[in-house]
């Protein structure tokens, strides 16, 4: 049977399948450090909505699982491909089709990487808001798989509040266009909304027709506050939030966090224990915006430093920006992503001090504070989790649903969170969700096992 799938995919896409080794070990982990159990029947590298359209119909013929796969940087398994599965790579789709700056819109193929997404749209005067850490190599079709936010969304919103309409092949080949061009449109259910974070379960993303914003007048401005401790800066991101002003970016670093991305970037040692916001404004008030909050963040008890130009800006943000590759410096990490309302921050790092405490765990954590997206990182040795840190990580769980929170704010389920999905959910909702995915993909051949666990 393996060698018949093969055989009929190469008969339809010939180069386009590959079988080598080095291939098909390479789409079985994603950057979560998970990797899944046994050997992928094939990647394809699809070029066009037909070569997808293609291998949906050969899989539902045979009934054969297909993963969909981007780049490859999401952190909780999502896009890992095992024993028997097809590996349906969009990396190669990855055109910027339309450009319409009259109507703020754009249409792209799904493997067009942020970064680069946003240098094609420069010289149109607009751009895409989504703007996670890993913009230089995360992909658009990624983003909307997970339903990805990043720094820029405290103000800018998340990759749902920035798609009007996807393309999407379902399980049996057939492609729906869906969502629209227009600002507005309310007709029949919001099918957009639906696919936007579901993970590959319902469908593959194969265009996106994206929501732009003009290029924002006015300077920016970069500044950065150390504090004592990680609870003194929750404190103080809350104040500045509870204050009424909109910074663009607004990230805190804990001290174990932060001395590790000094380390790697060969930076002077931060005081020790010292914890550091990072926070951004810009527009035609940028510089007004960034005195008030940096009057909030002194008050706080914050030692503010501001950058004198945007270069100087750009390497604050450097710092935030290498902390995955800073945690990689320290082992295995596993990297979470729970979120809680902003007024909660602080009780959320109460509660990480309290697990590390009762765990006997370090645990690096950084948090999107503008929007109460915490990531805290458990770093082990080895491939395998060890269960201690399964068992601190579902106490984190409940305590950040238990502040009111939720599981995930941009990284997605995957196969790392499935096991506690149905305790957010409820029984109820969690099975009416699956029963969802199975009129999408009645067969169950999208992504198996991804989101709803066995």
């Amino acid at each position: 049977m393996t060698d018949d799938v093969v055989a009929l995919l190469r008969a339809e896409l010939g180069e386009r399948v590959d079988v080598s080794p080095a291939a098909l070990e390479s789409v079985r982990a994603d950057k979560s450090g998970h990797a899944a159990d046994g050997q992928p029947l094939a990647v394809v590298n699809a070029a066009s909505v037909a070569d997808v359209q293609a291998v949906m119909r050969i899989a539902t013929a045979t009934r054969t699982a297909v993963v969909p796969r981007g780049a490859g940087t999401g952190l909780a398994g999502g896009a890992n491909t095992g024993g028997g599965e097809i590996a349906l790579s969009l990396r190669g789709m990855d055109r910027l089709l339309e450009v319409r700056p009259d109507d703020l819109l754009a249409v792209v193929e799904p493997g067009i990487l942020n970064a680069d997404l946003n240098a094609r749209l420069a010289p149109h005067g607009v751009w895409w808001a989504p703007d996670p850490a890993s913009r230089a190599i995360s992909t658009v079709g990624g983003n909307i798989a997970t339903g990805a936010g990043g720094l820029l969304c405290a103000k800018y919103g998340v990759v749902r509040d920035a798609v009007l309409g996807v393309d999407l092949v379902l399980a049996d080949g057939r492609l729906m266009h869906l969502g629209h061009r227009s600002v507005k449109g309310v007709t029949g259910l919001d099918l957009t909304s639906l696919v936007i974070g579901s993970e590959g379960i319902l469908g593959v993303v194969v265009g996106a027709t994206l929501k732009l914003r003009r290029i924002v007048a006015g300077e920016r401005v970069t500044l950065t506050a150390l504090f004592d401790d990680v609870r003194a800066a929750a404190v103080a991101s809350a104040a500045v939030t509870a204050s009424g002003i909109q910074p663009a970016i607004m990230e805190l670093m804990d001290a174990t966090s932060l001395a590790a991305v000094h380390r790697l970037l060969s930076l002077p040692a931060a005081p020790a224990g010292s914890s550091q916001l990072t926070i951004q404004t810009d527009g035609p008030v940028a510089a007004d915006e960034a005195r008030a909050i940096a009057a909030v963040l002194q008050a706080a008890g914050g030692r503010v430093a501001v950058a004198a130009d945007d270069a100087e800006g750009e390497k604050l943000l450097a710092v935030r920006r290498a902390l995955h590759p800073a945690m990689e410096t320290l082992g295995t990490t596993l990297i979470e992503d729970v979120s809680v309302p902003r007024s909660a921050l602080p009780a959320m790092f109460d509660e990480i001090g309290r697990i590390e405490r009762e765990f006997g765990l370090v645990i690096p954590t950084v948090a999107h504070a503008g929007d109460g997206n915490l990531h805290p990182n458990f770093v082990f040795d080895g491939p395998d989790v060890p269960p201690v840190v399964w068992d601190a990580a579902e106490e984190l769980f409940r305590a950040a649903l238990a502040l009111g929170g939720t599981l995930t704010g941009e990284h997605g389920i995957g196969v790392l969170k499935r096991r506690w999905l149905a305790d957010e959910l409820g029984d109820d909702q969690w099975r009416l969700q699956r029963d969802i995915a199975r009129v999408f993909d009645p067969l169950g051949i999208l992504n198996p096992g991804k989101v709803f666990a066995p």
